[in-house]
């Protein structure tokens, strides 16, 4: 038994040498049953779904295998491969992916959702609706994963903030506190919870033990809003994402199909797009909200609020007031990703919204598309200087002669884009362009 034990791991261990291998092989027999040229098609096209599914290869090597199997079993030559790696609709994809880049590196998405959570309030279903308003409106914008990699570290020290920490708060009689001795600039600074201190102040016998079954309901209660909280956040960056074309991969492989079966058909672009997506977005993330806050008990039928509650409310509304003063007055650069974000914005939407002329009829038609004014935009944040530029400069001979540091930089961009889904897409556009020549799609 121990020696089966012992050799079940060791093929656990080599289990995706074993898919990359042995798959190849289980789906041959597609390669019989169809016709030749569309047998071989779908033959790939099953091979890289039970890679993907699988992770035998890394994803955007996964990718890359059209690049080798058309051209090698007759499907599509590699000169009509590679160039859908790098169609128009990829390098909006890409785009957005360096804005999202920029708005990161300065914390303007920190300013935006501190500000909304300010107006929409601090009561849990509350903060909710603000914490979704925020992932989807940065969302329509970026990428889902970038939206909510942003946002959810601005969720839990909320969380933090409101229910104290969680593992403390399991020990009776023990109050939560979160203390830094550094200010972290990518957190909010947290307090001992006053929510914490009801559950114990209200559920005291004479002796000063707190009440168990009162004690653990209150922490269900928080468990329950906490995974409202969490949840909140990657399902309005979802709902958010279909708003606008750079908002999701999905969306952009339907442009890319769209222009690839009906090359000079341009209905559907980024305004259009927002035209019949956005209220739909809208009518979705009220709904998602409303059932989040009911189903993990957010809402409250009190009229009045105890006072403690109150109290922490208050305590949680002025958490959010320093941090957003501590950000200070936006900064020189800050201002300009700000600008060149809600100029990448406007331009793509009056590119061409078809219910008005827009500003691409002054150039050659079919020449200028939503890449083309992405990329733009994009390529200002190189040169663009993240310093307020001084005349007084020129003339001071002693002042430090510093090379201007731009909005972005290229070795930040390395870092921050994630590449592979640019590969993801184009080995997505490369399937289609091969199923549609063997005539799969039909």
């Amino acid at each position: 038994m121990e020696k089966t034990v012992a050799f079940a791991k060791k093929i656990w261990c080599v289990k995706k040498q074993f898919v990359l291998l042995l798959t190849p092989l289980i789906f041959l027999p597609v390669l019989f049953l169809l016709p030749l040229k569309e047998g071989k098609c779908l033959y790939v096209v099953l091979l890289m779904a039970m890679y993907w599914c699988t992770e035998a290869l890394p994803l955007a090597v996964t990718s890359l295998l059209p690049v080798v199997l058309f051209p090698f079993l007759g499907v599509l030559s590699s000169s009509k491969v590679c160039p859908q790696y790098f169609l128009d609709t990829n390098f909006l994809f890409l785009s957005g992916l360096i804005m999202a880049s920029a708005i990161e590196e300065w914390n303007l998405h920190r300013r935006i959702a501190l500000k909304i959570l300010l107006i929409t309030g601090v009561q849990p279903a509350r903060l909710i609706l603000g914490m979704m308003l925020t992932t989807a409106f940065l969302s329509m914008w970026l990428s889902n994963t970038a939206s909510t990699a942003m946002m959810l570290p601005i969720v839990n020290a909320l969380l933090l903030s409101l229910f104290g920490n969680k593992e403390a708060s399991k020990e009776p009689g023990q109050l939560s506190e979160v203390t830094s001795d550094e200010p972290n600039q990518n957190k909010i600074c947290s307090v001992s919870s006053e929510i914490q201190q009801l559950s114990l102040e209200e559920t005291t016998f004479l002796n000063g033990r707190p009440d168990a079954a009162n004690k653990k309901k209150e922490g269900e209660y928080q468990k329950r809003v906490w995974k409202g909280f969490l949840i909140a956040v990657p399902y309005a960056a979802s709902i958010g994402g279909t708003a606008t074309l750079t908002g999701t991969a999905p969306n952009l492989i339907l442009i890319g199909q769209l222009k690839s079966v009906f090359p000079g058909c341009d209905v559907v672009n980024f305004g259009s797009w927002f035209l019949f997506a956005c209220p739909l977005m809208l009518l979705f993330l009220i709904l998602g909200w409303l059932w989040i806050a009911l189903f993990h008990g957010c809402f409250t039928l009190r009229v009045r609020k105890k006072k403690v509650e109150e109290e922490a409310e208050s305590r949680v509304k002025l958490v959010i007031q320093e941090d957003y003063k501590r950000l200070g007055p936006m900064q020189f650069a800050e201002g300009a990703v700000a600008f060149f974000f809600f100029m990448f914005a406007a331009l793509l939407f009056t590119r061409d919204p078809k219910f008005v002329p827009g500003w691409s009829k002054f150039f050659e038609k079919g020449y200028v598309t939503d890449a083309t004014t992405a990329v733009t935009i994009v390529t200002m944040l190189f040169f663009f200087p993240s310093q307020k530029p001084s005349f007084k400069w020129w003339f001071d001979f002693k002042a430090p002669n510093n090379p201007i540091k731009p909005l972005m930089s290229w070795k930040r961009t390395q870092e921050t884009v994630p590449w592979n889904i640019i590969l993801l897409l184009g080995g997505g556009f490369a399937m289609a362009r091969g199923c549609e020549r063997r005539k799969l799609n039909l």
